[in-house]
């Protein structure tokens, strides 16, 4: 903002149409990064709940604030906004910012209680393609209000379910081209992933598909698979993911006229305090009532509705469709996800400390020692493989197996604990065999030569 038509430097910028390409090519980043890097077996726990609050809640959130955003734009601000325009304003704003929340909660180092780190990552890296799906169905009915509204039912589920299913699809096929293809250099794999996730995206908007739910879905999916070098291609998403978050806030930073701000900066900060403390608590209440949750625990949620450069992505696409009240929702949202992210992004210790689910201690993010092995091997692939009851390897010493030698076994995870295994460790039943090797073949003749099972993630 200091940089652009209003601040010291004066850089004229007012291209809302390669403001929005940067924005879409960058959360492409973000939310596959965070993807990634969530753990399955974290989810799985909360799946339900983080469903409900990045559909239902979205929902709910953009209806409560685009109601009151009527209410108070012809009542006691002269905005005149019809009610079709504040539904507009509530979809951009009624999902949380993945890029916000993935960014602030691990910088924190946050130790949260009762699974609330895995829910609010979740449901953040989830309710963006619920979010663009009510944007862009709203904004179809402000430019043709007589569209058919079975239509837009239609097309709403269409991008939703496509989207997960592709993704899905999309994520088995990019694991097995990441597992048979190969490739010279290590550092074209990162490449092939980009290429990957990009081929996803496209894919998944050309079939009629939420793009944004294909590439989140996707890289789920593969980051809870096991594929060649894939510490390499995590530690480069999580930088790309940095460095997209400072080119996506420089972009809307200049795109953005502190003087046309200023005015709003009222009815700006009266939609921003109402979506904290209502809308969104309204929204995360009710969504998640056929759940044994605790009120603190709710509210945490509520608090951890962060509004970030998400919103202001989306913000674009009425400037770019030419409404009439465009420019004033694009400052509006602006000024919510600025405050939002001062206000809410730095009592995030404060108030899980107030409620009650902060842990003692801060989390520090220690890796699945399995995961840290891939990442000191990065040419290595890395499956686990089960001792079956009955199996003939059971009491055998490790050096009496007719073992490959191009493959190790790196380490032996037994009873939910993992075991640094050598030449005299016994076999045991039900043992899980991590065992690396940097050729997959490797783990075919593993297969045929001890009869082990391999073990699916």
């Amino acid at each position: 903002m200091l940089a652009g038509s209003d601040g010291i430097l004066q850089i004229q910028f007012n291209n809302p149409k390669l403001a929005q390409f940067i924005g879409i090519i960058s959360l492409n980043f973000i939310l596959f990064s965070g993807g990634m890097e969530t753990r399955w077996a974290s989810v799985k726990p909360i799946i339900r709940q983080g469903v409900a609050l990045s559909t239902l809640g979205v929902l709910f959130t953009a209806v409560t604030l685009g109601f009151f955003v009527w209410y108070v734009t012809n009542h006691w601000f002269d905005l005149n906004f019809t009610l079709l325009e504040s539904l507009l304003l509530g979809a951009i704003v009624s999902s949380t910012d993945a890029a916000a929340v993935f960014s602030i909660l691990r910088s924190k180092s946050l130790g949260l209680k009762d699974n609330l780190r895995p829910t609010l990552e979740f449901e953040s890296g989830s309710n963006d393609p619920m979010a663009n799906v009510l944007t862009i169905t709203f904004l179809t009915l402000v430019l043709l209000p007589d569209q058919n509204i079975w239509e837009l039912v239609f097309m709403f589920f269409k991008q939703i379910i496509l989207g997960g299913l592709l993704g899905f699809v999309f994520g088995k096929i990019s694991h097995r081209i990441f597992n048979k293809i190969n490739l010279s250099f290590e550092g074209l794999y990162p490449v092939l992933a980009i290429a990957l996730m990009f081929g996803t995206f496209s894919a998944t908007e050309a079939l009629g598909g939420n793009g944004f739910l294909a590439i989140y879905v996707c890289a789920v999916y593969l980051g809870n698979q096991n594929f060649i070098h894939k510490g390499s291609v995590l530690k480069m998403f999580d930088g790309l993911a940095w460095l997209m978050q400072i080119v996506l806030f420089l972009t809307l930073g200049l795109l953005v006229e502190p003087s046309a701000i200023i005015p709003l900066a009222g009815i700006g900060l009266l939609i921003s305090l109402f979506l904290m403390m209502f809308a969104r608590p309204i929204s995360v209440f009710i969504s998640t009532m056929p759940f044994k949750m605790t009120f603190a625990r709710r509210s945490y949620i509520s608090w951890v509705g962060l509004r970030g450069a998400v919103p202001i992505v989306f913000a674009t696409y009425p400037l770019l469709a030419g409404i009439e009240q465009a420019s004033v929702i694009f400052n509006i949202v602006f000024f919510i996800s600025v405050s939002s992210v001062l206000i809410q992004g730095t009592t995030l210790s404060v108030v899980a400390k107030w409620l009650g689910v902060a842990t003692e201690e801060t989390c520090e993010n220690i890796d699945n020692p399995a995961d840290a092995l891939i990442s000191e091997h990065p040419k290595a692939v890395m499956n686990e493989f089960l001792i079956a009851e009955g199996s003939h390897l059971i009491n055998k010493k490790i050096f009496e197996l007719d073992f490959p030698k191009d493959a190790i076994i790196a380490m032996i995870k037994r009873d939910d604990k993992y075991v640094t295994p050598n030449g005299s460790t016994i076999i045991q039943a039900n043992d899980n065999l991590v065992i690396l090797s940097e050729n997959q073949k490797v783990f075919d003749a593993i297969n045929k030569r001890l009869s082990l099972r391999l073990v699916e993630n």
